[in-house]
Order: structure tokens, then sequence, then C-alpha cells
């Protein structure tokens, strides 16, 4: 584990503190008139496709206006969204009030777009969803749900002008399925994040990299549905625990450990679920953040944040080499990508990266870190996300 690293502070979700009053005034504002819809604000998919985007235009683009409304804002938005330019609804279910928003925005000459971050407007694939996803997927309420889930989130997509969406492969999906145009703009770091990630880094760098002799190996779980994805790891951590003391587990958020781990139970942290800037800090602290993901359709659709977030602070990844993680990855360079069968031969190859100074392991983490400070900061996404929204 990486010592002397900066404690973790007291953080709120800036758009926690935004009045709707503010946000619907923002929205007259400026030469150009753009707003976010989302269903209901939380700390994933809103902060990533929403929050981001917008702070990227109000801090870099200062002739845009931009301001983000969701469901309980219906009531209140009057005649706000005919004075748009832009309106990105991102992630939301078809409604008759989401139609109705939609349908005044485009008879007032504005640009509808949708902004989709997963495979979940198809239903030919909601079978693959819920496998993936280890659902009971002969359960009625099981296939109500996501049936339900998916149709309405096409039904919505359908409404639109075009989509934005976070990589090439689930790009091509979305015209494979609507025909329509689709446009790419990554996930990314924002502004706190960076300048708490900066600190921790800063932090290993002046210790160089100091140590306390154990070595921390993190899974940090964002959501309850990963548990098939961690067990194509689990004989391999298993095997590898065992026979070396050195290593220790920490698992962040939902993760339910199965009871071949219990024989390890001593050297396992189990964390609660982090705010996402605090959560760089417990990633600083790992040597290695794993991302096992299963191999399919839907998985290749995810995004690569996981690589980014350990990547900013200076930690190793170990990655499934689904579409996204094979863009962000060098093999050897700046992370491992391991396939099913390999884990046990990556896990240690990673960890001879340790012996000695240590230096092979820090010269990976410094091109991770080069990587994504590059790619993946806030500061460098103004470009593709105004050719987004008002490119032709």
């Amino acid at each position: 584990m990486f010592l002397n690293l900066p404690p973790t502070r007291i953080f709120s979700e800036p758009w926690t503190l935004e009045s709707r009053e503010s946000r619907l005034v923002n929205a007259c504002r400026g030469k150009t008139r753009v707003a976010y819809y989302y269903d209901f604000p939380d700390g994933s998919t809103f902060r990533y496709r929403v929050h981001n985007m917008i702070r990227v235009l109000a801090t870099f683009d200062p002739d845009v206006s931009v301001t983000w409304f969701c469901r309980e804002d219906m009531p209140h938005l009057g005649n706000i969204v005919a004075s748009l330019d832009v309106l990105i609804i991102c992630r939301a279910r078809y409604t008759a009030s989401l139609n109705e928003m939609i349908s005044r925005a485009r008879h007032a000459g504005c640009a509808v777009i949708y902004d989709v971050d997963d495979l979940v407007f198809d239903q030919d694939f909601v079978h693959l969803l819920a496998r993936t996803l280890g659902l009971d997927f002969d359960a009625d309420s099981v296939c109500d749900f996501w049936f339900g889930y998916v149709g309405r989130i096409g039904a919505a997509m359908r409404l639109c002008d075009r989509t934005i969406t976070t990589n090439d492969y689930l790009a091509e999906r979305i015209r494979k399925w609507s025909g329509g145009e689709v446009r790419v703009v990554p996930n990314f770091l924002n502004e706190e994040q960076l300048d708490f990630s900066r600190e921790i880094i800063d932090a290993k760098r002046a210790s160089n990299y100091a140590r306390d002799g154990t070595i921390l190996l993190g899974y940090f779980s964002g959501t309850p549905s990963h548990n098939r994805d961690f067990a194509l790891i689990e004989p391999a951590l298993i095997r590898i625990m065992t026979g070396d003391r050195r290593l220790r587990l920490r698992v962040g958020g939902y993760l339910s450990l199965g009871p071949a781990f219990a024989p390890l139970a001593d050297r396992i942290e189990q964390l609660p679920m982090q705010n996402h800037v605090n959560l760089q800090r417990f990633i600083g602290e790992t040597e290695f953040n794993l991302s096992p993901l299963q191999n399919n359709v839907f998985t290749n659709c995810k995004s690569e944040l996981k690589f980014f977030e350990a990547g900013i602070v200076g930690t190793n990844t170990i990655a499934s080499p689904i579409f996204s993680f094979r863009q962000a990855i060098v093999e050897g360079v700046n992370g491992r990508l391991s396939r099913a069968q390999e884990w046990d031969d990556k896990l240690l190859a990673a960890i001879a990266d340790l012996d000695g100074s240590g230096e092979a392991y820090r010269v990976m983490a410094e091109r991770a870190f080069a990587t994504c400070e590059v790619a993946y900061s806030w500061r460098h996404q103004r470009d593709v996300i105004r050719a987004s929204l008002f490119s032709p």
C-alpha cells in the first residue's frame, strides 16, 4: 500500500447546491442556449454525461449558456424549452411529458440530441444484458422491468435528431439500430477529481512511491451488478493471495465475496461506496486496480473510466480486453490486459514489477498518468463537445 497520501475530505456534489431558479435563469442567458435533461440526478451517469459536460462549456465557452433539468422541473419549464438552441436528453425513459417537451423544442427549431452511455436501447439485447448482470430472466418481474426500461429508452432516442455516446463500438451499435447519426464524446475526469488526483500523485512522487511492504489489489465496483465480472478473477486471486502473504484485497462498493475467500478474510478490506473525489484516494493507495469484465457485446459498449480513474493517481490497471480498454491501454506500457485464462500470469507479472526498486512499476504508472492527463482531462474536451452539439 502506498503511504503519505493526502487525507480524504468533506465533499458535496455541486449540483445539489444549485437551485431550480438559478438553473432556469441560466437557460435564458448567452448567445447560444444549451440544456441537458436527465430524469433523476445521481452520482454516476449524471456526473459524467451531464455535469461534466456543463462544467466544460460553462468554463471554456463564454458565449454558451448551459444548464440542466430533471423530471421534477417539468411543470416549471414554461416557454424555456422553446428558447433553446440545443436540448440533450441523457439516458431518459419515454414519458408523455418527455415527448411533449421534445416536440415543443423541435417545433421551435431547437436541435434535440440523445446521449446514451450503455447498450440499453435495443430490446434484442435485453437477454444478454440480463445474463451479464446475473439476473433471473425466467422471472416475469425481471423481464417486465428490463424490456420496459430498454424499450422506453429506445422510444425516447427515436424522438431525437441524433445521438451522442461514449465510444466507437457503442456508436456503431447505435447506427445499426437507428440508422441515424452518432457522435462520440468520451467520459472524462472533472475538475474536482483532477485537482485531488494531482495532490495524490504529487505525494507519491515526493515520497518516491513509498510503500509499507504490503501489496494492495483494488476492485472498485460502481454498481451492484458486477458479481459475474468479479467471478472471472476469483480463482486467480485466491491462488495468488494464498501463495503470497504480502497481498491484500480492497473491495470498494457493491460486491458480495463468496465463501472461498473466508480463509483470506484477515487480508480483505471492504469499503462502502465513496464519493468520486475521495474514491481517488482509495484507488491511489492501491498498487493494482483490477477491472475484469465478461467479454460480450454488452460489456464492449462500456467506457474506460476504471482505467483513467486509476491512471490519474499513478495506480496501474489490469483489465479485461474489452473495446474501450484496448483503445486506452498499451499492453505492458501503461497497463495490462488480461483474457479470462491469463489472470494468474498477469497478476504475477504485475507483482514482479514491484521487485527491487520498483522502477518498472513507477515507469508504467507514470505512463498511465500521462495518458490520462492528456486524453481524459476536462480541460481538453471543449472541441469534441462543441462538435457533437453544434457541427452540422
